[in-house]
């Protein structure tokens, strides 16, 4: 079963490169652009038809390696 993962930075961290995307959308002239905030997708293929089994593990990857719970949160999708 395919499995993603969705982590972003939380609220009220700063995301330093969404700036950086954000002012050069800006230079580009993209003047409508208000915010950027950058993330990142990791796809897992987990050897279960299980959905509720593959949410779980999912959210033990997430919270043992996948993602830094201090600073990130994340979504599973499965």
């Amino acid at each position: 079963m395919k499995v993603r993962v969705l982590v972003s930075l939380k609220p009220g961290v700063l995301d330093a490169q969404g700036r950086a995307i954000e002012h050069a959308l800006k230079d580009l002239g993209y003047s409508h652009v208000q915010g950027v905030r950058t993330g990142k997708q990791i796809v897992l293929d987990l050897a279960t038809d299980d959905a509720e089994k593959a949410r779980a593990l999912a959210r033990e990857l997430c919270e043992k390696l996948l993602a830094n719970p201090v600073i990130e949160q994340y979504e599973i999708l499965v």
